[in-house]
């Protein structure tokens, strides 16, 4: 019932975005969907069967072990539903934000990372070109934090669907007036704040890590707020993958593999 639950709200986002885009995108797109979509979209396929045989549930299952034992602060704290709940979504929060920076900074896990990075666009689609190596670590990840600070299972399906929903909006294509992107930004990612993070400008792309919430960026100085270049004409990718027709969906889930797949890739286009 959770997976179906997941499936249903990432789908009916998907398919809001994926409009929104059609009717108002924010970027005229150089590279067209029939080349770009059927890579990430073979890598959403492929991770969610992949989820599906194998810990697609660790996630879930791990708060419900962690409370039937009592492992975890806030099982041990026994704090009061509604704090539970509202602890493990931010602490998650947090925990994916370093997540993310450790895909960037540690070379072992750059080489799975960079294939989402390696996107020439950025649309909602990017948002599942992940490599099923960094998947299946993002798993493990979280299961682990959920069992340290022992997450609120039904958080726990809350944080999943905000996870999927916010990565969506964040990539996606979608035009929202200056005055309005300023004002969400104090609470969320927005598109035009995650776009920066795409960036080919290697200062650009070591920022803007964040996924939900605006705040850790901030607060954690790895925040800017506009791109060297406009978000409408900013080169999007990495410097060292410009051809598209070198990008194809075998050649990318082989990437990691190869012998320079551990170097930054990213720097300035002139």
């Amino acid at each position: 019932m959770e997976n179906l639950i997941r499936l249903g709200a990432a789908l009916g986002i998907f398919g809001i975005m994926v409009s929104w885009e059609a009717i108002k995108p924010r970027r005229a797109q150089q590279v067209s969907r029939r080349q770009r979509w059927p890579v990430n979209l073979g890598f959403a396929l492929l991770n969610m069967v992949l989820m599906r045989l194998t810990i697609g549930g660790l996630a879930y299952t791990s708060a419900v072990v962690a409370a039937e034992h009592g492992f975890g602060l806030l099982n041990i704290w026994r704090v009061s539903t509604g704090f539970s709940i509202i602890m493990t979504l931010l602490i998650l929060d947090f925990a994916i934000y370093g997540q993310h920076i450790l895909m960037h900074k540690w070379p072992i896990l750059w080489r799975l990372h960079k294939i989402h990075h390696t996107d020439l666009e950025f649309d909602a689609t990017t948002a599942v070109r992940f490599h099923p190596l960094e998947i299946v670590i993002s798993m493990f990840y979280k299961a682990v934090c959920i069992v340290l600070i022992g997450g609120n299972p039904a958080a726990i399906i809350v944080f999943e669907i905000i996870l999927n929903g916010a990565a969506t909006f964040n990539h996606s294509n979608v035009r929202i007036s200056d005055k309005v992107d300023k004002i969400l930004r104090w609470l969320v990612i927005t598109p035009d704040m995650h776009r920066i993070h795409h960036s080919a400008e290697a200062i650009e792309t070591d920022s803007n890590y964040g996924f939900s919430i605006s705040c850790w960026d901030r607060l954690c100085k790895t925040y800017t707020a506009e791109p060297k270049h406009s978000q409408t004409t900013m080169h999007i990718g990495l410097s060292a993958y410009r051809k598209q027709d070198d990008l194809g969906f075998m050649q990318c889930l082989r990437i990691p593999f190869k012998a320079q797949a551990n170097v930054k890739d990213n720097g300035q286009i002139s």
